[in-house]
């Protein structure tokens, strides 16, 4: 099985940090180091047909879709970016036999998390940085998007050598509270 050192570690962080919570659920995919995909759908039937996308992180709160976090540690170009939010801002259910194939739902507030992984960039050479900003403040300037229950988006980046970041565990609870 392929490795994925930095969804390791951030999937361990936020079992960590969050899983305690009162009524949170805190589900990983195996890149995490959880145990099932985590696919999201447009609509209640679950089917190929309805499956937009599969998530790497997903935190539910009494029984809702509460937050979304995707990391990527291969593909960091823009369409990758804005594709993996964009096929999750249209989703509209959670579907998964661990629920019994029940769909659960977005909350009426969802936070979408991307984390980027900056370990093969040259930071003094790279532009990429200055282009994810603009890429979080052009997502931040249209959402949220028509009939989608995503309302704030935050994206971060590093890499598991330098990682120690409590800014994106701080986000993330002050959405849960």
């Amino acid at each position: 099985m392929e490795k994925h050192p930095l969804h390791e570690c951030i999937g361990n962080l936020i079992d960590k940090e969050i899983s305690d919570l009162p009524e949170v659920e805190v589900i990983k995919d195996p890149a995490c180091g959880g145990n099932q995909n985590i696919p999201l759908f447009c609509g209640r039937n679950k089917s190929n047909q309805t499956e937009y996308c599969n998530i790497d992180l997903l935190i539910l709160k009494n029984k809702k879709v509460k937050v979304i976090v995707e990391i990527e540690e291969a593909n960091i170009k823009p369409t990758q970016i804005c594709g993996k939010f964009l096929t999750s801002a249209l989703s509209a259910f959670y579907i998964h036999e661990s629920e019994n194939n029940e769909p659960i739902g977005m909350d009426d507030s969802v936070l979408f998390v991307q984390f980027l992984d900056t370990s093969k960039l040259k930071i003094d050479k790279t532009s990429k940085i200055v282009q994810w900003e603009n890429i979080s403040k052009s997502i931040q300037g249209i959402i949220p998007v028509k009939n989608s229950k995503i309302n704030s988006y935050k994206l971060f980046s590093g890499d598991v050598s330098k990682f120690g970041n409590n800014s994106l565990v701080s986000c993330i609870k002050e959405y849960l509270e």
